[in-house]
């Protein structure tokens, strides 16, 4: 049976078995439908997934910087699908019966030295097309913070590049946009992708994305991304666990070190809270550019280099 008939079935038995919530049965829907994407993206058969291939899933949700009370909801989903799958005779046996919650420590986020960016884009093969799109797309991610979702997402339409102040817009969670200021060198390096990927056969329905596959023609996947970025790291000499979402602490933690204002990086980042007792600031665009332009140690430089001159 197709996965979009199971998936239809299991939004049935949520409704009429299982006496949930709306916001519950939705919440249940999304981890699904996350999970059913992960199992695509790896080539992976949705009734014959093993608890191996559980953990892996697992262990690729804390990877990309999902919180261990969010990893524990999102497995209660699939716990609950293959229940459905089971009782309905779609599989012989629960997968998920001896799949434990993970126990992850609170730590703090893993974050690079300057040096240590530099390194991992140095490590890039700029003469293939997917080096030199796999540079613009890591500048991106740690000069404007992004999440690995977000720059797979990110169409042509949501570059603004040629007003005097540069933006791009971000559809972040929950479909809320943004908009965050692009440094000088990030639309270099956009630039140059641009000139490496109008020589790509890409597909019509993916021509507005930003960041496509040199062979496929379509946008690339959040593991295709993750996986890149580990040979980077590991091209690099890097002993660090460096994922897509470290690129976006490194933003942030960056800036904080610079002098920027908290409510500042709050904004760039998409959060709509610091803490349950901030309060809600509306930051304009100017003053957001400006906090990047002075606080980012790379801006900084850049702009030391351009008063020198």
């Amino acid at each position: 049976m197709p996965t979009t008939d199971l998936l239809e079935k299991y939004k049935i038995y949520l409704l009429l078995e299982q006496g949930l919530s709306e916001n519950s049965r939705s919440a249940y829907e999304r981890d699904v439908v996350r999970f059913l994407e992960y199992v695509a993206e790896e080539g992976l058969e949705v009734l014959a997934i093993t608890l191996p291939d559980l953990h892996r899933y697992t262990s690729w949700l804390a990877e990309i910087g999902a919180a261990p009370r969010s990893v524990a909801r999102m497995l209660s989903g699939v716990r609950s699908f293959y229940r459905f799958l089971q009782l309905n005779g779609h599989v012989a046996q629960d997968p998920t019966e001896l799949l434990e919650s993970p126990r992850l420590p609170a730590h703090l986020p893993q974050v690079l030295t300057l040096d240590e960016v530099e390194r991992i884009l140095a490590a890039i093969d700029l003469s293939l097309p997917e080096g030199q799109r796999d540079h613009c797309m890591i500048e991106l991610l740690y000069s404007c913070g992004l999440r690995v979702s977000e720059i797979c997402d990110l169409r042509l339409s949501d570059l603004f590049l040629k007003d005097e102040e540069r933006y791009i817009r971000v559809t972040g969670k929950g479909n809320k946009q943004r908009f965050v200021p692009i440094s000088d060198r990030a639309i270099h390096e956009l630039h140059n992708w641009f000139d490496t990927r109008r020589d790509i056969r890409i597909k019509p329905e993916e021509e507005d994305y930003v960041f496509v596959s040199a062979r496929r023609g379509r946008h690339l996947s959040r593991i295709t991304v993750f996986h890149n970025i580990k040979q980077y790291v590991q091209t690099a000499g890097i002993e660090k666990e460096v994922s897509p979402h470290t690129f976006r602490h490194t933003f942030a933690t960056h800036l904080l070190e610079g002098g920027a204002s908290l409510r500042a990086i709050q904004k760039m980042l998409g959060h709509e809270s610091i803490g349950t007792t901030e309060i809600y600031t509306h930051l304009d665009s100017r003053f957001l550019r400006e906090q990047v332009l002075t606080c980012f140690p790379r801006n900084r430089a850049e702009r030391a280099e351009q008063e020198q001159g």
